[in-house]
């Protein structure tokens, strides 16, 4: 990928709209459209790196209500001719082709590598990852599995996304409530994962969300990992010029 001259790549995660209810998360949902507002300005493309939604299932037919700012808002600028590259997040994993079909936007359901400019980015949502995150990896197994997937798309969407929506904000091992202490540098799950992964390949940048803390952490000569932050406290996103990736703050 390519950055042209005076364009900018961009990186946001962890909205996690509808949460902790939709009028609660609708001031939040309009900060982050006017800063979708403002780097459409100058972005080349824009990566968005999972947990959007609070929570979200694809029926057959049916999508979770509400979130329309933000999905025109994506619309609009994906229609412009800008590339938008969506991860899948823990609290969005039963996303399937709505974006893609609806938006044309891109979906991955895992880390992916990306050579932009040239630099090699290794990007993803973060969770599952590396020697922790426990409680989610326990869960996981619970909500990829194709029999229990099968079983709730056949609740009734009022009964099936009101019970979700519950457990979303109020179940720790879901919310990911037990991972909102900085661990310190060395102990960052995602730091260690990052090491690991240079053991067998090179990367310049790893950027990954799910942690709701922006963090920059050498784990290399020549390597950082960079975790985006979120837009419930800290309203931090990333940007890469071509030769520099550095957190920013939308104020």
């Amino acid at each position: 990928m390519n950055i042209p001259e005076g364009k900018k790549i961009y990186f946001s995660s962890d909205n996690h709209l509808g949460a902790p209810t939709a009028s609660e998360s609708l001031p939040r949902e309009r900060i982050f459209v006017s800063w979708l507002d403002t780097v459409k300005e100058d972005a080349a493309a824009i990566f968005l790196l999972g947990d959007l939604f609070d929570f979200w299932f694809e029926y057959k037919h049916v999508v979770p209500k509400g979130f329309v700012r933000v999905l025109g808002k994506l619309a609009e600028i994906r229609d412009s001719g800008i590339p938008i590259y969506f991860f899948v997040g823990n609290h969005d994993l039963w996303m399937n082709d709505y974006f893609e079909k609806e938006l044309n936007i891109t979906v991955y359901h895992q880390p992916r590598e990306f050579t932009i400019g040239n630099k090699l980015f290794l990007i993803g949502h973060g969770d599952g990852l590396g020697p922790n995150d426990k409680g989610f990896k326990r869960m996981k197994k619970v909500f990829t599995n194709p029999f229990f997937k099968w079983l709730f798309k056949w609740m009734h969407p009022d009964i099936g996304v009101a019970v979700a929506k519950h457990l979303s904000v109020k179940n720790k091992l879901i919310s990911g409530e037990e991972d909102k202490e900085f661990l310190g540098e060395e102990n960052e799950w995602l730091a260690q994962y990052a090491k690991r992964k240079l053991e067998t390949k090179h990367y310049d940048y790893f950027i990954f969300g799910h942690r709701h803390f922006p963090m920059e952490i050498k784990v290399g000569e020549n390597s950082t990992y960079f975790n985006l932050g979120d837009w419930i406290t800290h309203f931090t996103y990333g940007v890469f010029d071509g030769e520099r990736f550095e957190l920013k703050e939308f104020k």
